[in-house]
């Protein structure tokens, strides 16, 4: 009887030790799907608010549209496809996310960087993210006619390439319908201003839209995530 004893309560305390343990795995399976947002000044809040910024905004939307996905913006003004490509593994190991929006080479065509190298660099991170299971949109960057015609040509028929070629979705210009339009644009004629937020969010809802899973963005996550 008293070994009986003894091992009765072995088994009660082990019980509660455990039970914990599985109450928190139970709730890391609950966690949000990702989104992430791998660019540079357009998409950083430059100028602005953080909260005013498109990737801001489309945190509020997911969330009014019944989506429960969490936007993590890694977007760092004045970054080139070669920051984005050192600093994509971490992302992808950190958050496995469900979505990557890539809008990087902007910075490179605008340093007259050679193209064959900025090619190669978003051709990398797009194979990381599909071998992660992430789906991938890649922005179009456009850069102004004064670089040459050819470098010009190449470097705008680059991205639709890209999403021919990995058959990802391709979302056009971020700023082709803002660039000339008063108020919207910052002083440096370069970025885009808070008021132009909502306009860019609008350009990117419907190309992200339907990779959005229709169990709101909850998925399983193992205990290693």
């Amino acid at each position: 009887m008293r070994l009986n004893s003894i091992f009765l309560l072995i088994l009660t305390g082990f019980a509660a030790v455990t039970a914990p343990a599985a109450g928190q795995a139970e709730t890391k399976q609950a966690e949000p799907s990702v989104i992430v947002v791998l660019g540079d000044s357009l998409s950083a809040a430059y100028g602005m608010e953080i909260s005013e910024s498109w990737p801001s905004l489309l945190q509020v939307r997911l969330g009014e549209h019944g989506y429960a996905y969490r936007v993590f913006n890694s977007s760092i003004t004045g970054d080139t496809t070669q920051g984005g490509l050192a600093r994509l593994p971490r992302l992808l190991e950190k958050h496995g996310p469900a979505v990557l929006i890539l809008e990087l080479g902007g910075n490179d065509g605008l340093r007259g960087l050679p193209l064959e190298v900025t090619r190669a660099n978003l051709s990398s991170m797009i194979e990381q993210s599909q071998a992660a299971g992430t789906a991938v949109i890649l922005a179009e960057m456009r850069i102004p006619p004064n670089y040459g015609r050819s470098y010009t040509e190449k470097f705008n028929a680059m991205y639709t390439d890209l999403t021919e070629k990995y058959e990802i979705r391709l979302l056009p210009f971020l700023l082709q319908d803002i660039a000339l339009e008063e108020g919207l644009m910052q002083a440096d004629g370069i970025h885009p201003t808070a008021q132009a937020q909502p306009a860019i969010l609008d350009h990117v809802w419907p190309v992200l839209e339907p990779l959005l899973a229709p169990d709101n963005g909850i998925h399983e996550h193992s205990p290693a995530d």
